[in-house]
């Protein structure tokens, strides 16, 4: 229904989410201290009352009250960050690491034949290669899911065909496996999300 609300208490005769604005100015009028929001859908308000109580509002039903943000999510900027381009798939590809807190350029290689998935899955094993010499426990991001699994696997499982044309990457995802099977490391590897972030530290720019 057009104009609908849910209203959260969290300080009242009765705490909890009431679908009408009568029933939670029964729990809320002159009760000292009472805290109580109203949210325009169900998911928003069982957030917030999960969450706990944010700011007070006095508001009745006409009264509209600004949604809150959602949490941000905690990032170590002392970090770096990996990502790759590719013209193709499979095309022309590179990768390279950076500083996350400055975007100074660590890294990079390329531009070689390959997929974005073996771009980024070597850009996170140069990145443990290059912590590990510098015997950092640096955190690492990437934004691909599937890279991220390639290196806990120790395994790119890519389908890229093996041929004159790519073996220069295929020498480099057999050396990038090597080293993950002969190295341990404690460096956290975590995926970077774009959809609440914005663009990884290390993109190209060429979306």
């Amino acid at each position: 229904m057009a104009g609908k609300k849910y209203y959260v208490v969290w300080s009242g005769r009765k705490t909890g989410i009431f679908e009408t604005w009568a029933e939670c100015e029964l729990q809320t009028k002159g009760y000292q201290g009472a805290r109580f929001k109203s949210f325009p859908t169900i998911e928003e308000a069982t957030m917030a009352f999960k969450g706990g109580y944010v700011k007070t509002s006095s508001a009745g039903p006409k009264k509209t009250i600004s949604k809150e943000k959602p949490s941000a999510i905690s990032i170590d900027m002392d970090s770096i960050s990996v990502d790759a381009a590719c013209s193709g798939n499979p095309g022309m590809m590179e990768y390279q690491g950076v500083y996350t807190k400055t975007g100074e350029q660590i890294f990079h290689y390329g531009p070689v034949l390959g997929t974005n998935n073996i771009g980024e899955f070597l850009g996170i094993v140069h990145a443990l290669s290059y912590l590990k010499q510098k015997e950092k426990n640096t955190t690492i991001y990437s934004d691909s899911r599937t890279a991220i699994a390639w290196v806990r696997n120790k395994k790119a499982n890519t389908t890229l065909e093996r041929n004159m044309k790519t073996e220069t990457v295929w020498s480099l995802i057999e050396r990038a496996e090597k080293w993950l099977k002969e190295n341990s490391y404690s460096n956290k590897v975590l995926k970077w999300e774009t959809s609440q972030l914005g663009e990884i530290k290390a993109d190209f720019g060429r979306k």
